[in-house]
């Protein structure tokens, strides 16, 4: 079953998500003491800004790093993994 936001905000109502980036979103992390947050997949979501939009990897990696893991929305911040 692929892993969707409807699913996990079943389970956990509270989660933000990104928007345009679902391709990318992998589940969920969970840290003692604090919120589950939503968790994407840095490398796709490169790839995606790459195949749809036509940057190259330096371009995403910038946007990705500026527009992406640098917007804070709080203590339900998304969390950005490199899985590879």
């Amino acid at each position: 079953m692929p892993i969707t936001r409807e699913h996990l905000a079943e389970e956990h109502p509270d989660l933000l998500f990104c928007d345009g980036l679902d391709h990318a979103l992998v589940g969920v992390v969970s840290r003692f003491g604090m919120e589950a947050v939503a968790l994407y997949d840095r490398a796709l979501i490169i790839k995606g800004y790459m195949d749809d939009d036509g940057m190259t990897w330096e371009e995403a990696s910038e946007f990705f790093d500026f527009n992406v893991i640098g917007a804070w929305a709080g203590p339900m911040t998304p969390a950005f993994a490199d899985l590879g």
